[in-house]
Formats: C-alpha cells, structure tokens, sequence
C-alpha cells in the first residue's frame, strides 16, 4: 500500500513513517511550510490545496494520513495565500471550527477518490496507560483537581474548542483554544503560579483520522516551566511520543503523569 502522509507539527509524523514502513507501507510525505518539522518528500505553502491534489493524482497515490498539529491561527494569518480549492472549502464549511474545517476538506478530497485512512493501528503501542506512567504518584490535591476537571475537559473537546485544561484548587485556570497546549499551559502558570495540573482528553466520538491529541517532552518541559506538578491524559484515547524520554523528563522534575479513564456514567 502507498500513502501520502500530510505531516504536521510534532513528532508523531515521524513515528508513523517508522512503524507503517515496518509494516511494508510505502510512506510518501508532504509538508507545510513552516509548520511542518520532520524531514518530508515534497513541500507546499500553507493553503494550496490544489497543488497537493495535482501532487498526488501524479504520484498515483489515493490513501491519505494526517498527522500533527495544525494550529487554526495559521488559516487566519495565511488566509491571503489561500487557493480557489482552499477557499472553497472554507466557503462550505459551516464554521471554522478544527473539527469542521478538517472534515470538510477530507469529503472534498473524497469526492475527487481519495481515501482518508486511520493511522491508530500504526500507533496503538503510544496510546496512554491507564494509571500511573512513570514513578511520581500525584498527590491526594492533584488527584481530586483531576477527577473535578476532567468532565469539564470532556465538554470543552466535544465543543471543539481544545482538548487541554489547566485547573488548580478545583478551578480552571486557562483553556486551550486556537493558541496551543503550549501557550494556554504558559498562560495558567502567569494566572496561578506553581501547582498546576493539566488535563488532556480526546473527543468522546474521536475520529482517530483527525487531530489526535498528543503528550510528549514537549509538554513535560512546559509544564516544569511552569512549576505544574501533574499530567493527566484520557488513557486509551491520548498518544504519548518518545516515552522513555517523557517519562525520564516528568521523573527527574517531580512530575505526575496519569492516564484516566472517563465515562459519561
């Protein structure tokens, strides 16, 4: 099978590329000009949808992954390069939120015979644990922070808003929205100092095809930044890159990383 990888921000690009070409999948990647951060085969500026259309029907390739972060600001700041494609499937979307905007490029490029496919049995062995990842157990205050706020987590995905909260003292301190987990856990420790938890959940109906979140070293470090002293990931639904390397990173720094499970019950 041949598949065009589109690749994002992150490692998680790269982890598929590895583990499908194990599997004997010939991986074909395309990147996005200042965003995308792994070595790709072909690169295209933000917004020319037509281009990659052009790019793959010439490449005969038909199966489509997509893989890391795209953060919604750049379709404001780079709305002006966009293409006829591009700016027609805004035009159909209902809203601009994530969720929107990406479904409905896919049943755009669906309708041309492409096939968007899920990259979930490539990367099963990242899915979080249920329970403690690592060896710092969080504290009786932390615990009680999560199981307060991961409901509240749950609405704000499922609202496409963010799927990361930072809560402390059973209140929520700043929400991930178009900035970033990056910025919105930066934000929480301006607001409320050392000692905050954060919370990352998916969408209760996720599509794994689309925006999957993700924990890494990347967030081990902003979280240390910001003197935070827990991590907790919905288990089964979070994909965690570079294990060994996160969980060296919250042992040394004293923090928590947690997988939970939710139920609406």
């Amino acid at each position: 099978m041949r598949v065009c990888l589109i690749a994002g921000w992150g490692e998680l690009p790269q982890v598929f590329q590895k583990e499908a070409t194990k599997k004997g999948v010939e991986v074909f990647t395309v990147g996005v000009k200042g965003i995308t951060t792994i070595r790709a085969d072909e690169y295209l500026p933000i917004g020319k949808v037509g281009r990659l259309i052009d790019l793959l029907e010439k490449k005969d390739i038909k199966n489509i992954v997509m893989l890391g972060k795209f953060e919604q600001k750049f379709m404001f700041s780079y709305l002006f390069t966009f293409d006829t494609v591009a700016l027609s499937i805004l035009k159909k979307a209902k809203d601009r939120k994530p969720q929107t905007i990406i479904e409905t490029f896919m049943r755009e490029l669906e309708k041309r015979g492409f096939e968007f496919i899920d990259p979930k049995p490539y990367l099963e062995n990242l899915l979080a644990p249920k329970g403690r990842i690592g060896n710092v157990e969080p504290s009786k205050d932390a615990m009680e922070d999560a199981l307060w706020g991961m409901p509240i987590a749950k609405q704000i995905a499922n609202l496409d808003i963010g799927q990361t909260i930072v809560v402390k003292d059973k209140a929520v301190v700043s929400v991930e929205a178009m900035e970033g987990t990056q910025s919105a856990i930066e934000r929480a420790g301006k607001l409320a100092g050392r000692n905050c938890r954060i919370i990352k959940v998916a969408r209760t109906h996720q599509d794994f095809r689309i925006d999957v979140p993700v924990v890494g070293p990347h967030t081990v470090e902003a979280v240390k930044k910001i003197k935070g002293d827990a991590i907790f990931v919905e288990a089964g639904k979070i994909y965690i890159v570079d294990l060994e390397k996160t969980v060296k990173l919250a042992n040394i720094n004293g923090i928590a990383l947690y997988g939970m499970e939710y139920s609406l019950t």
